[in-house]
């Protein structure tokens, strides 16, 4: 087991993954479950700026060094499941950074400036504690954006700016708190895959309807949630149901009445959270 190693056996085995990158130029680095605890155990690794992908998933890091933004030629980093609770601002100033992994961590917070990534495709922020209070303001600014994750979070409602996200094709929401999802989601002209189960979403804006969500490459998921009766009913006989459904002048009476407060009772009650590992501190 890599946690039994002393300190010195474990920075050994992660230079020796280094200084084999360096000898053969390999861009490739891949430091998987080492047993690694912070970047002080990869010397000289800020220097390798030829590197490509770097792969840091299943260790015990913490903290990011602010220093990973001179791996310019940077372009797929994952830092999923580690123990990172902040990221560096330094991280959305990488210019060739299409890939960024850090899912399974202890995020609370995501630093100012986040959404400033130039080129970023895919962003995994699942499985962390982050909601709609925390998003800086640039979140949605990332138009390069094709794939975005966020389930396993504790979101009650997406901001509406999530409509300039012009090319995102999958939207991951699943396992949050969310209540509503908002209009301008039928601004995401390219969306093929909207995964939404698991929420306390009782309606869906009727603009859902505008997407391609029914074609053979699409996916919708919208199972566990307290969804009102027209909209359970027409669940069960399919998606294309609830599609159809959502564009008739019956359903957009239904929504508008209860987007203003014609709901019925209170809100469906939040799912515990406390057990979660995100939660654990060490």
């Amino acid at each position: 087991m890599n946690q039994c190693l002393p300190v010195n056996a474990k920075m050994s085995k992660a230079k020796k993954v280094l200084d084999e990158a360096r000898e053969t130029q390999n861009r490739e680095l891949d430091l998987v479950d080492k047993g690694l605890v912070s970047f002080e155990e990869l010397p000289g690794l800020f220097n390798m700026s030829n590197i490509t992908r770097l792969t840091l998933s299943h260790n015990k890091i913490s903290i990011i060094s602010p220093g990973i933004a001179n791996l310019l030629n940077l372009e797929i980093l994952n830092l999923s499941n580690n123990q990172l609770s902040e990221l560096p601002v330094s991280l959305s100033s990488m210019p060739k950074l299409r890939i960024l992994n850090v899912s399974i961590n202890r995020l609370g917070s995501l630093p100012r400036g986040f959404g400033a990534f130039p080129v970023l495709e895919v962003l995994d922020l699942s499985y962390n504690n982050l909601n709609e209070q925390v998003l800086p303001g640039n979140f949605f600014g990332m138009e390069t954006l094709r794939a975005l994750y966020l389930g396993d979070n504790d979101f009650e409602y997406i901001p509406k700016e999530l409509g300039q996200l012009k090319n995102l094709q999958i939207l991951g929401l699943r396992d949050n708190d969310l209540l509503e999802l908002p209009r301008e989601v039928g601004d995401l002209v390219r969306l093929r895959e909207l995964h939404i189960q698991n929420n306390r979403l009782q309606v869906l804006p009727p603009e859902v309807a505008q997407l391609d969500l029914l074609s053979n490459k699409s996916v919708m998921k919208m199972e566990e949630n307290p969804w009102v009766n027209p909209i359970a009913e027409q669940y069960l006989l399919g998606i294309s149901h609830v599609i159809e459904y959502l564009k008739t002048e019956t359903y957009k009476i239904i929504y508008n009445r209860h987007m203003q407060g014609g709901r019925s009772g209170p809100p469906p009650p939040k799912a515990d959270k406390s057990k979660k590992a995100s939660r654990v501190r060490a």
